[in-house]
């Protein structure tokens, strides 16, 4: 188990889709190899080249890959970068042949030889791996290679994963029952819990706002995608649901901006059906948005990004959940769920299939959302826990290497889950719980390791083999 020291902004990152483990860590890996090149003297470079290994390189294609890089060579942020400027920038520079490496130096560049996918070659860390290279006028040359791990983490060769940042915390917690003994001893909630370890790296001014800013782009995604229409991009002609969901369940009611669409959303009542179809049309425009290249928070990945803020935001439709407070107290014990499982599992795909995505942001949410409909720490637990157990074996099979089929529908049913487990819990008593979190994580663990390398974001099992397409990163 890494022991590491976890922030809320660690789980919740804010980048730019299809894929955490796919395009926002091999982004923030060319930066960091960026930052490297200029203590050698970014004057000086006469080239730059990008091995892709494993399964950055079989479906890296479909979840965006080689663009994360290029930008990440040229030296954007993916917290601020205008994705309406990313198609053009790539043709640009694939085009021109040339980049501007670090925003400061212009090189030859060609994406077509530059960037390499080297599909039958994996190095043994991690699926995810990519090594940058880069050779000087005066002949020296420097190679790193780096691992997404998932989640937008990456890790160096050769550093322990624990990150530069370690600091002390005041409750440190590496498993479920860390937790629980620390909201036990000091009567306070998981999210208080959260919310003083937070304070070892700045103040909780500082971290309120910042988790505002989370939900806030959490929130503006959401709204984005359930109000365009059209075709996803990458070939499989997939179209988008969550605008025309949206339209209908409306059934002509008008509104201007959020406030005015929730308050449209509660006068149509809390009948099952329509509280189903809108935590349905939640996270369809998430992960609709994230699949066309579009602003996104990890919630913990990319793939699975749609299902804490649909649970959020049926929060805030249909249990009166529309305050700042509330919201920060929802993020705060999704994101220590979330943590749990990175130390004690995965959040990858690549090394755990699906239910290291699906699995683990549906338990982030069910756990989030008990505690904020009145559920103490156990029955939070209680709630991840069953919401994992019924996602454990889940494969991540993209048809097409792409984060569209089946990846957008299955954040609706984690979502779904998420809620059914919280109500579980809230009507149960965890002292009649047969399984423990700590025990479906280690579960989930041992699943991972047992299950086929196929059926780990690959696309050459499951429904990627079986759905007749003729894509050329398949």
């Amino acid at each position: 188990m890494n022991k590491e020291t976890i922030s809320v902004f660690d789980i919740f990152k804010i980048g730019v889709g299809p894929s955490s483990s796919h395009t926002l860590g091999p982004w923030r890996a060319a930066l960091r190899f960026v930052d490297t090149i200029r203590q050698h003297g970014i004057d000086k470079v006469a080239s730059v080249k990008v091995l892709l290994y494993g399964s950055l390189a079989k479906t890296g294609k479909g979840h965006g890959t080689d663009v994360a890089v290029i930008l990440g060579l040229n030296g954007e942020d993916p917290v601020t970068f205008d994705v309406n400027q990313i198609t053009p920038r790539i043709q640009s520079i694939g085009e021109n042949r040339k980049l501007v490496l670090g925003l400061e130096k212009q090189i030859s560049f060609n994406p077509e030889t530059d960037v390499v996918f080297l599909m039958d070659e994996s190095l043994p860390f991690h699926p995810n791996a990519v090594t940058f290279l880069c050779s000087f006028t005066d002949g020296a040359e420097i190679a790193e290679t780096f691992y997404s791990i998932g989640g937008g983490f990456v890790v160096k060769e050769g550093e322990d994963g624990s990150g530069a940042n370690t600091v002390e915390l005041p409750f440190p917690i590496d498993k479920a029952d860390d937790l629980l003994h620390w909201c036990r001893k000091t009567g306070l909630s998981i999210s208080e819990v959260v919310m003083e370890n937070e304070h070892a790296w700045r103040s909780e001014e500082d971290t309120k706002r910042g988790v505002l800013r989370i939900w806030e782009t959490m929130r503006d995604c959401i709204y984005r995608g359930c109000h365009i229409t059209g075709e996803l991009p990458g070939g499989l002609h997939v179209t988008r649901r969550a605008a025309a969901l949206n339209k209908r369940l409306l059934n002509g009611k008008t509104y201007n901006n959020h406030a005015e669409w929730v308050e449209a959303i509660r006068s149509g009542g809390q009948h099952f059906q329509y509280t189903l179809d809108w935590v349905s049309c939640f996270a369809l425009a998430v992960n609709e948005e994230n699949a066309s290249f579009s602003r996104v928070v990890t919630a913990p990945t990319n793939g699975a990004a749609g299902v804490v803020p649909a649970v959020l935001q049926y929060y805030i439709a249909f249990c009166d959940g529309f305050d700042d407070e509330k919201i920060i107290q929802f993020l705060l014990t999704a994101s220590e769920i979330g943590s749990i499982f990175k130390k004690g599992a995965t959040l990858s795909a690549a090394m755990g299939g699906c239910q290291a995505e699906i699995g683990v942001s549906s338990a982030m949410a069910a756990a989030a959302l008990t505690e904020c409909l009145g559920g103490n720490a156990r029955q939070c637990m209680m709630a991840a826990e069953i919401a994992m157990e019924h996602h454990l074996g889940l494969t991540c099979d993209p048809v097409g290497g792409l984060v569209q089929v089946p990846c957008i529908e299955r954040n609706t049913m984690g979502a779904i889950k998420a809620i059914t487990a919280s109500q579980l819990a809230l009507q149960s008593n965890p002292d009649n719980a047969r399984v423990s979190l700590d025990h479906v994580v280690k579960t989930m663990w041992n699943t991972a390791l047992d299950m086929n390398h196929k059926y780990k974001e690959t696309a050459e099992g499951g429904l990627a083999l079986h759905i007749p397409i003729s894509l050329p990163e398949c």
